[in-house]
């Protein structure tokens, strides 16, 4: 028995031996490249993460394959196993730091484990981390007072869920209840979820599967770049007066939309679009619903919420994302005549409105005011689209550089003239640049679109960084 556990000393000696030495190679390796001539140097930052003595990316990816969905799918040829984060840095199993300019898909408004947001879960933790909106307790009233002050107009009562795809599901139930219609119109290349409304809603045959979608219909997608119609936003809300016209009974239920397209590609609406789609959605009795969650909680910079820049005030909000920083948090915003609408039968959600995630989402809503982080968005957002721009002038490869804020896409083509999507290019250089320490994210109908929404501490010497080591993928293709 003795040396069946001195072996097991020896073994577990070992492992931490190999995995210490692994980290140092790492480490080595990183500085070597920060070194190197021509390769761009990451910003410095004064943290480094505790040890990380769990099981390696190979033997997690093992178990996932084993355990977990078949449909899961991973960026990069070698998956990254992330172990710690600080601010607006990742870390992994070696120590590595990367910067995170994808903010795990524009989740991480705030930054990765602000103290703030950490004690305010902590505390809320030590006092009743779950009972019941059947009980009071002050976390959910806090939260929804304080979200209700930042909308425009009479968007004044919250419901809240545990995600986007469910916010929207709710939206949706709603606009049909209130108008008595069944006829949902939606954006082309739009993205709002995965339950079995919201997939209908969704407008890209690469997030659908084949089962009953009804009563939703697809409206012509106001993209400046790809767009019949390029930038005049009106031309394109012609197609959603036809379609109540044509494949409706005339009245219909509501509109969904998002400012700017995340899964899409970052597309922004071309200006002028919504004002008259709103118009025209409500003189068929329809209500206007805002998907903001990705375009929302300041992320735009120029204003809190993306719909803000296109001059409307729509009748529903839905949100997630940014607005818990990691905790799974979503919410529906609209007005009190609206809400009345689930009044009379039993609407619950058992975690919606959670006293630990609502208190994060307050503390995150804090956080955003008192860092000025909307403003921080908009001016290291402008910086690096100036940037990413000035790289389009210098690739033939970049065919078109959009968004707002630290919202951004940058969309590859191998012919800037037939815009060609280069799909291949894309996986090549998001590898490179993570070999280089930058982390960003990829979507768009083609899968040739840099997603780049990280979080919003980010600063101008990370874009700088996240541009620098842009330009030399390509400079190496």
């Amino acid at each position: 028995m003795k040396g069946v556990l001195m072996a097991r000393r020896v073994l577990s000696s070992g492992i931490e031996s190999l995995r210490c030495w692994r980290r140092c190679l790492s480490q080595v390796a990183q500085k070597q490249a920060e070194t190197d001539v021509g390769v761009p140097k990451m910003p410095p930052f004064d943290y480094s993460p505790p040890p990380y003595t769990g099981p390696s990316a190979d033997e997690i990816f093992a178990k996932r394959k084993q355990y977990l969905s078949p449909a899961l799918f991973h960026f990069y040829s070698k998956p990254l196993n992330v172990v710690a984060g600080k601010r607006q840095y990742l870390f992994d199993e070696n120590g590595r730091r990367y910067l995170d300019g994808f903010g795990g898909i524009a989740v991480v408004s705030c930054g990765h484990a602000h103290p703030d947001i950490v004690q305010a879960i902590v505390d809320q933790v030590n006092r009743v981390q779950h009972s019941t909106v059947l009980y009071l307790n002050h976390a959910i009233a806090d939260f929804a007072e304080a979200l209700a002050a930042k909308m425009p107009g009479n968007l004044k009562v919250v419901f809240f869920t545990n995600s986007g795809t469910e916010a929207n599901e709710l939206a949706m139930m709603m606009t049909r209840l209130y108008s008595g219609s069944n006829d949902i119109i939606s954006l082309r290349n739009g993205y709002h979820g995965n339950g079995s409304a919201t997939m209908g809603a969704t407008a890209m045959c690469t997030w659908k599967y084949n089962v009953a979608q009804s009563g939703i219909q697809h409206a012509l997608n106001p993209d400046p770049y790809r767009g019949d119609f390029g930038s005049e936003g009106k031309r394109y809300s012609k197609d959603v007066e036809e379609i109540i016209q044509y494949g409706t009974s005339g009245r219909i239920a509501g509109f969904f939309a998002e400012a700017i397209q995340g899964v899409g590609g970052i597309v922004e609406l071309a200006p002028g679009y919504l004002p008259a789609a709103y118009d025209i959605v409500r003189k068929a009795g329809g209500l206007c619903v805002a998907d903001e969650i990705q375009s929302g909680y300041a992320r735009t910079g120029s204003h809190f919420w993306g719909f803000e820049s296109h001059g409307v005030i729509p009748d529903i909000v839905t949100m997630a994302k940014g607005i818990g920083n990691g905790i799974p948090l979503g919410a529906v915003v609209t007005t009190p005549e609206i809400a009345e609408v689930l009044v009379g039968r039993a609407y619950y959600n058992t975690f919606g409105g959670n006293p630990l995630c609502t208190a994060a989402g307050l503390a995150v809503l804090k956080v955003i005011e008192k860092e000025k982080l909307q403003e921080n968005a908009f001016v290291v957002g402008s910086y690096m689209k100036e940037r990413l721009n000035a790289l389009k002038e210098k690739y033939e490869l970049i065919g078109d550089v959009r968004g707002r804020g630290l919202m951004l896409g940058v969309e590859l083509v191998t012919d800037r003239r037939l815009k060609t999507p280069a799909r291949e290019q894309t996986v090549h250089i998001m590898d490179q640049m993570k070999e280089l320490g930058v982390l960003i994210g990829k979507g768009g109908y083609f899968g040739n679109v840099f997603r780049i929404t990280p979080p919003l501490c980010f600063t101008k010497e990370d874009a700088d960084f996240l541009v620098d080591a842009m330009d030399h993928a390509m400079s190496k293709m």
